[in-house]
């Protein structure tokens, strides 16, 4: 048994998982970590006890990035699979979206991520279900889950945060820790364009899910980083930002032990503004010392070439910047045509360019989690403002 645990990643005597959140309800086996379990973990965990919880490795890697981690094939499948007809647009609190969160929270056990969230992989998130635009009904974040007891059953949503944790092993780093995410909700299924009606979604954000589960398989391959890194697939970013929203408000991880935030979104397709293929952009770069800091490093990113978008304020990383957190997104959007529209399709995607953005991308979060801090420049942090929430996505 040990050594069957052992291959797939599972830690001897527990924290096997396995959830549905299909009709909202939330199932798990065997023991799991809550929050305040996992935070103590991290902080008396000797270094045997970390090596043996990320599945019984024999000691470090002597290659940082392993060669096969990343290929390919194996992006454009994932890809293809996150944006599928059958999921329908993944839209926060369908069962396309629920069936989404399901295969990614399998592909984080395959890895051998920690679950970290209330529920195995899952932190659930409440929604109640109001009139919407055009006449129907949409999702919005509930205050609490006994607001829900306010509505009728049928109005009543529960979706989740997908979150996994890699353990830092650095005795005086590893309660610190890199937040690396995208967000897997799309916007369902809408007016029939070209005879399609479902909005698949594979570069918003299908494409940034991938590169984040592609990022943790290819670290979990190599040297155990020093500070602990969390992956998280966020839900309702679509919606305003709510998955990162209810994060930021019920942190499995201090807020105040978050070092950095590095999101990604959108990097389907090369944008020629940014350096074309393999290459990607950082929003609000001229904000914080991260992004001259992995440049140093020759990650290939530049700055947001598109500073009037306001992109900096439209993705979840900026939940994380008002509460202080060096935050930003990752992307190569290029403005392209098929922007919520059905034909987001995985056929649109360049393998060869998404590939190389995760590669380089897992080096800047190696770099993250193994280097100094990342710090806000003078008059960078953002600072919360009264008005209308940031409009969702680029």
């Amino acid at each position: 048994m040990r050594e069957a645990q052992c291959r797939h990643g599972i830690p001897p005597g527990g924290l096997q998982y396995y959830a549905s959140p299909s009709r909202g309800a939330l199932l798990t086996r065997t023991k799991l970590l809550n929050p305040m379990s996992l935070m103590r973990f991290l902080k008396t965990a000797s270094l045997l006890t970390l090596v043996a919880a990320l599945g019984c490795a024999k000691g470090p890697s002597a290659t940082p990035m392993p060669a096969d981690a990343i290929t390919e094939a194996g992006v454009s499948r994932l890809l293809s699979q996150l944006a599928d007809d059958s999921l329908l647009g993944r839209m926060t609190g369908q069962p396309g979206a629920e069936k989404a969160a399901a295969m990614i929270a399998r592909e984080m056990a395959a890895i051998g991520l920690l679950p970290a969230g209330d529920s195995g992989y899952f932190q659930r998130v409440p929604y109640i279900v109001r009139p919407g635009r055009n006449g129907g009904m949409t999702p919005r974040l509930a205050a609490s889950f006994s607001a829900l007891d306010t509505v009728p059953a049928e109005r009543r949503k529960i979706s989740v945060n997908v979150l996994g944790i890699l353990p830092g092993v650095d005795a005086n780093l590893r309660n610190e820790h890199v937040l690396v995410d995208g967000h897997y909700d799309h916007v369902g299924v809408g007016r029939p364009v070209n005879g399609d009606s479902i909005y698949n979604g594979a570069d918003d954000d299908a494409s940034g899910i991938v590169a984040t589960l592609f990022i943790a398989r290819a670290i979990r391959q190599g040297p155990a980083p020093r500070r602990s890194i969390l992956f998280a697939a966020m839900t309702g970013e679509e919606l305003g930002l709510t998955g990162a929203r209810w994060y930021v408000d019920h942190p499995v991880l201090p807020l105040s032990e978050m070092v950095a935030n590095l999101e990604i979104e959108m990097i389907g397709r090369p944008d020629s503004l940014s350096g074309g293929s393999g290459s990607g952009w950082l929003t609000g770069y001229e904000r914080s010392t991260m992004g001259e800091m992995l440049a140093r490093a020759g990650i290939p990113l530049v700055a947001d070439p598109r500073p009037s978008q306001n992109f900096f304020q439209r993705s979840d990383n900026y939940a994380l910047a008002l509460r202080g957190v060096v935050a930003h997104t990752l992307s190569s959007y290029d403005l392209h045509a098929d922007y919520h529209q059905p034909s987001d399709d995985a056929s649109k995607a360049d393998p060869v360019h998404m590939a190389q953005v995760i590669r380089a991308a897992a080096r800047a979060v190696r770099l993250l989690a193994d280097g100094p801090k990342p710090e806000w420049k003078p008059g960078g942090k953002p600072e919360p403002t009264p008005g209308p929430r940031p409009r969702p996505t680029p």
